[in-house]
């Protein structure tokens, strides 16, 4: 090396910060992480299926602890993405929490719609699915009662499928993030305003919607920070291997989206999001007006204070609409996906919805 190179690498060396090379080694780190180690396993919680329906299964979970309660509980997921977000790890899943405290989980898994579902309705999964699938779980249960949550659009469709089916025996209803009342849905709104978004055009042209255009709306919400936060945060905590499990299981789930049936999606958008016709008692569904008063069920309604897809005011609408006498409304410190996976959610969801369901399927 000459005199001249030497005394140009000790200039360099002097502006290198000390810790350069411990960033670098989490940007390898990050990358391997990204690029070359495994996927991580989901799902972890024993189960059989016991019933199916076109796309659609009916799990069971199965487990060597007891069943100590005699209501079984039902859970529904939305129509978009897959729902072992409820099942996610051990250790930090709501259903292996629940199974372990003597509950009899049933799951109803929409499966993944392909291009001939593209004329399903909201109304087949609301009229044709659940009740189908609530009477199979009585029957497998061998109760006369049963139990259902609904997470996120799954629990805004079941409070649907409750108002208009008065004379199933639901005796409880627990909803988490779901949206109800749609007036002010924040960026949503302004993005599905029917004066810019052509709903017919958009179905009409794809038949069913595809998960990455839902992903990238959801994204656009907050843009910086759902498109390139995940991955700056991953770079900086990239040695941190209990946020790095976390990190790749919650990527899988968010980059595991399904279709969207072309024509429940208009109504999605239309009736709910355009049109708020739910809360305000306009709903149409198979012939049959949606009255949320018919719902008598007990409830308990959870809502995230950060979050930015079914917000708090959005959910704790359905309270004043409901007939029920038992109903309690929680807004919990967490977001829409931290509500049921992650530290918040083992401490604070889990057993709030056990302990609110423990007293009331005995």
């Amino acid at each position: 090396m000459s005199v001249f190179m030497e005394k140009e690498w000790e200039v360099l060396s002097g502006l290198i910060p000390p810790e350069y090379p411990q960033q670098m080694n989490r940007v390898i780190k990050a990358t391997q992480v990204l690029t070359t180690e495994a996927k991580p396993e989901v799902g972890p919680t024993a189960k059989e299926v016991v019933w199916t329906r076109n796309k659609a299964k009916l799990y069971r979970y199965t487990s060597e602890q007891p069943k100590v309660h005699k209501i079984p509980l039902l859970m529904i997921y939305a129509l978009i993405n897959k729902p072992y977000i409820l099942d996610l790890t051990k250790g930090g899943s709501l259903i292996e929490y629940l199974v372990n405290q003597g509950f009899d989980v049933y799951l109803l898994d929409w499966g993944t719609p392909g291009y001939e579902d593209r004329n399903m309705k909201l109304d087949d999964y609301i009229m044709d699915y659940i009740p189908r699938a609530v009477k199979k779980v009585m029957k497998k249960s061998n109760v006369d009662e049963v139990s259902i949550l609904g997470y996120c659009m799954g629990g805004t469709l079941t409070s649907v499928f409750a108002a208009l089916h008065p004379e199933l025996p639901i005796r409880n209803l627990i909803f988490m993030t779901s949206p109800f009342d749609f007036e002010n849905s924040g960026a949503y709104g302004e993005m599905l305003d029917e004066r810019y978004f052509d709903i017919d055009k958009l179905v009409e042209t794809l038949g069913v919607i595809p998960p990455e255009m839902i992903d990238f709306g959801n994204k656009m919400i907050k843009p910086m920070a759902n498109f390139y936060g995940p991955y700056v945060s991953l770079v900086d905590r990239a040695d941190n291997e209990k946020f790095v499990k976390s990190f790749k299981l919650l990527q899988k789930w968010l980059n595991d989206g399904i279709p969207f049936p072309g024509e429940a999606y208009r109504q999605w958008i239309r009736d709910f999001y355009q049109k708020n016709k739910l809360i305000k008692g306009e709903l149409v569904i198979r012939g049959q007006k949606v009255n949320l008063e018919n719902i008598t069920a007990n409830v308990l309604n959870l809502a995230g204070q950060n979050d930015l897809i079914a917000q708090p005011h959005q959910v704790e609408a359905l309270m004043n609409a409901i007939s029920s006498k038992d109903k309690q409304f929680k807004n919990l410190p967490v977001g829409h996906t931290s509500i049921t996976f992650g530290s918040q959610a083992t401490k604070i969801t889990y057993p709030t919805i056990g302990d609110w369901l423990v007293e009331r399927s005995k």
